[in-house]
């Protein structure tokens, strides 16, 4: 039974996650927390260092998988005002990468001196390759620095047997996206997927379940596509 950190859990992608990992103790994360999730805006300095602090106390002392699902997408269009662009930036950034990055830190820095590894998986987006519509290149940077951060933590502390993966998914059935689709022509969006549907948070989820407890230690650094072969690499 593992003990593991996930992050967004209170809707979505991240709820499915936590529902697919009962059977090992979790300890889930939202922006305004809740009886079985601590509150934490990750948009805020300092945030994720308390997170993790208090997930380690829930868990015991020990953190065995961390899951960075967290993310915003809000959009910057580039005729915002400049400094209106770039918070927006600053703000998705924080959130999407470097409150991850933080949380990746902490747990290879707890797995290094606990030792026995551990394992990392991030969920970024088929937006790291395949890019984002124009109001939102903020929000594909941030999706590929995690991949960027995955397959460094991966290369560079195998040997100690700390893991990392991670997920692309598309578009996912979620408040978030269903938003977006509205937005964007939802027929036209999905026309675009081979596969005539867009994921379910389910399938994200046993993807992730599967990266955080089953997959083989060699699988390390890899990348797994959920997206409907709307994207392929």
């Amino acid at each position: 039974m593992a003990n593991i950190l996930v992050t967004g859990t209170s809707r979505g992608i991240g709820k499915a996650i936590a529902d697919a990992l009962k059977g090992h103790n979790v300890v889930g994360h939202a922006s305004s927390g809740a009886e079985d999730r601590i509150a934490a805006d990750l948009s805020q300095p300092g945030a994720a260092e308390a997170l993790w602090a208090e997930a380690l106390d829930r868990l015991g002392g020990r953190i065995d998988v961390v899951i960075n699902n967290a993310g915003i997408f809000e959009a910057a269009p580039i005729g915002d005002g400049h400094e209106a662009w770039v918070a927006s930036w600053e703000r998705t950034l924080r959130v999407n990468l470097i409150a991850s990055a933080e949380l990746c830190r902490l747990a290879v820095v707890h797995y290094r001196e606990r030792g026995g590894g551990g394992r990392i998986v991030n969920i970024s987006s088929r937006a790291a390759y395949r890019g984002d519509s124009p109001d939102h290149w903020h929000y594909a940077a941030s999706k590929a620095g995690m991949i960027a951060m995955t397959k460094t933590i991966a290369r560079g502390y195998a040997a100690e047997r700390i893991l990392a993966f991670a997920v692309c998914p598309g578009f996912t059935g979620s408040d978030m996206v269903d938003d977006y689709l509205a937005s964007r022509g939802g027929q036209k969006i999905l026309a675009d997927i081979p596969l005539g549907r867009i994921a379910t948070p389910a399938e994200i989820a046993e993807t992730t379940r599967w990266l955080a407890i089953d997959a083989p230690a060699s699988a390390t650094g890899a990348v797994i596509d959920v997206n409907g072969a709307s994207y392929v690499r």
